[in-house]
Formats: structure tokens, C-alpha cells, sequence
């Protein structure tokens, strides 16, 4: 423990620091709390989506198998070698217990669903159509697992920090401070009780100086 003066100008400062603490260690226990909520609300969130994405990623994998059995490999490269559609992601940002939380937002350069398909139908089979049609159907769900894991991590980061500060407060500060103050107050009643021992003994001296008690009893004897 670290050298303090045992002084009533420090013993007042670390009252107010003590305050302070714990004023700012039930507000950080707050933000914890409430952190902690948020993050298992997204947990919860983007362990169905995951769930759903996989399986409908699995869906499209199983398409484009058929698909690429009934077609020659030359033919499916050519109908993918000019995309006809093109899509922008905007991201920006939400303020969530002082956790910049991300937002995706998708845009389609045009507004054409058929835009999806870059290839005429004259030489492709249909499966193939299926396959790129389900493949196009899950790329909300994907951006929406992007920024919901995303969230997760940040969530995760500030709860973990603002736990090291609940801990850092709760266990070290706190205690340290608190155990300033008992000394202090009881160098403080030390010295208190030490200056009223010794006013007393001046007291005494000069009543004895001016009275001659002792000189009176010995004559009394």
C-alpha cells in the first residue's frame, strides 16, 4: 500500500474519490448488464439465422450440382462471364450502450429481378435458373449474418473491457481506498485523543503552578 498522508484534507479527498467509485462502479455494473442482455439477444439471432443461411447455402450447393450435371462446364463458364447485376453494400453505424453497432444496407444497380440471370435461356438448362435463383434468395440473410456477427464481436470486446473495469473498481480501488480512509480516520483519532492527553497534562501544570495542590496536601500530611 502506497505512503498517504494522514491529513483531514486528504481524508476528505478520498471520501469524494470513494464516491465517485462507486458511483461509477454501479454505472459500469449497469452498462454490464445491459450489454450482457443485448449481446445474448444477437447471439440468439445469429445462431438462427447461421442455421438458416446454412442450410439454404446447402440448398443452392445441392442446385448447382444438378445443374452442372446436365450442363458442360464450357457452357456454365460462358454464362457467367458477364454479370449483369451488381450490388453495393452502405455501411453505417448505431450507438448501442456506446458500442458502434454496424448496419448494412444493400443496393442492386437496377431494379430488374431478372437482372439476376446473366446468361439467355436459349442454351442453359433450368436447373441452372433454380440455382442462381436460390443463391440470390439468401444474399439479404448473408449480409444480415454479417452485421450480426459483427455486432457479436464489438458486443463481446466492450463487455469484456467493461468488465475489467467493474473487476479493477470492485476489487483493487474500492478496497484500497476504503482501507486509506480507516487509516487515515484512525491516525486522525490517534493524534486527537494524544493532543487531548497532553492538554489535559498542560491543564493540570498549571493549575498545579498556580494552586500548589501537591504543596497544600504535603502540608495537610
Amino acid at each position: 500500500m502506497a505512503t498517504v498522508n494522514a491529513t483531514r484534507m486528504e481524508l476528505t479527498r478520498l471520501k469524494g474519490k470513494l464516491i465517485t467509485a462507486t458511483r461509477g462502479h454501479k454505472l459500469l455494473k449497469d452498462k454490464r448488464d445491459e450489454l450482457m442482455r443485448e449481446f445474448l439477444d444477437l447471439v440468439r439471432k445469429n445462431k438462427a439465422l447461421r442455421e438458416k443461411v446454412e442450410a439454404d447455402l446447402a440448398d443452392a450447393n445441392k442446385n448447382f450440382v444438378i445443374a452442372r450435371s446436365t450442363m458442360s462446364d464450357e457452357t456454365v463458364r460462358v454464362a457467367f462471364m458477364a454479370p449483369k447485376q451488381e450490388l453495393t453494400v452502405e455501411v453505417s453505424t448505431r450507438n448501442v450502450m456506446s458500442v458502434n453497432i454496424p448496419q448494412f444496407e444493400t443496393k442492386a444497380r437496377t431494379s430488374d429481378e431478372g437482372d439476376i440471370y446473366s446468361y439467355g435461356f436459349a442454351f442453359t438448362s433450368s436447373d441452372l435458373d433454380t440455382a442462381v435463383l436460390s443463391l440470390s434468395s439468401i444474399q439479404k440473410d448473408l449480409i444480415t449474418l454479417a452485421e450480426v456477427e459483427k455486432s457479436c464481436s464489438l458486443m463481446a470486446a466492450e463487455i469484456e473491457k467493461t468488465r475489467r473495469r467493474v473487476n479493477a473498481l470492485e476489487y483493487v480501488m474500492i478496497p484500497t481506498l476504503q482501507a486509506n480512509i480507516k487509516m487515515i480516520t484512525m491516525k486522525l483519532d490517534e493524534n486527537e485523543r494524544s493532543t487531548q492527553i497532553r492538554l489535559m497534562k498542560v491543564k493540570d501544570m498549571m493549575l498545579e503552578e498556580k494552586h500548589h495542590y501537591k504543596e497544600k496536601q504535603q502540608e495537610a500530611v
